[in-house]
């Protein structure tokens, strides 16, 4: 099912939103244009995924830090509800891990699609500049992708991404190019903040800023498609929205916060 794909698609890449990118994002060390937000030290955003008007799965992103001088982990749970679970399961695992600077340091996803089964571990080499990838087929035990591409030192995951953009102060009518990469491509993606909205997701009114980051039509996604993510116009700047526009005949899917469900913790300091 063409939806089980794009969720798929929606776990390494986040909300995509992923995908932003580089430089350093502490408290002490921000680039002009940097918002007063603080990456946390823990943190828990649940989402809801629709499509096509149907419950289609749910998101469970999960951010930590470590002690003292280490870096920051994510874990990312992907599962697919409803009748897109009943014609096509998806339940996928992502685990990343980066330096104190969000630069990416290792991915891995272990993904469970229809009779699929398979695992990716991504090793990103700062110092040489190198990104390896090895895709491989737990049933068969069998390799089916290996190889390695170049990086400009460091890159973001989408994940990462997703922080960076939050620590950003991009105001309407300004963007941003920031490298990117998922172990198979690695590229200068553009991210726009477009305008302020003001949007309910579930039964909460937000004040956002709406921001486009562009990773389809052949930039990080050969597949022709637009990506958008809200952020509260706060100092929270939570991703409370995040929708991709895919082709007409696989349509729309909206992640919604479900803040009920989400832990927000102690800032790191």
């Amino acid at each position: 099912m063409r939806l089980a794909f794009w969720l798929r698609g929606l776990a390494p890449a986040l909300l995509a939103l992923g995908a932003f990118a580089a430089g350093p994002a502490s408290a002490n060390d921000r680039e002009p244009g940097s918002s007063a937000f603080s990456i946390p030290q823990q943190e828990q955003l649940v989402y809801r995924a629709e499509w096509r008007l149907m419950h289609a799965g749910n998101v469970r992103l999960n951010w930590e830090g470590g002690s003292g001088d280490t870096g920051w982990r994510a874990h990312l749970k992907l599962e697919s509800a409803g009748l897109v679970s009943r014609l096509y399961r998806v339940d996928n695992y992502y685990w990343a891990e980066f330096d104190r600077s969000l630069c990416a340091l290792q991915s891995v996803l272990k993904a469970s699609e229809g009779r699929k089964r398979r695992e990716t571990l991504v090793t990103y080499d700062i110092q040489n500049k190198k990104a390896s990838y090895l895709e491989r087929d737990l049933l068969r035990n069998a390799v089916i992708s290996a190889h390695e591409i170049d990086i400009p030192g460091c890159v973001h995951d989408v994940i990462a991404g997703l922080y960076r953009l939050r620590s950003m102060q991009l105001e309407p009518g300004q963007d941003a190019q920031l490298p990117i990469s998922d172990g198979k491509k690695s590229v200068l993606a553009r991210v726009q903040a477009q305008e302020r909205e003001t949007i309910q997701v579930g039964q909460t009114k937000y004040s956002t800023v709406r921001y486009e980051a562009f990773l389809f039509n052949n930039v990080l996604y050969r597949r022709r498609g637009r990506l958008f993510v809200w952020l509260t116009d706060d100092a929270r700047r939570l991703p409370v929205q995040i929708r991709i526009r895919l082709p007409f005949y696989i349509g729309t899917v909206t992640l919604a916060l479900v803040p009920e469900k989400s832990i927000l913790l102690e800032d790191r300091t």
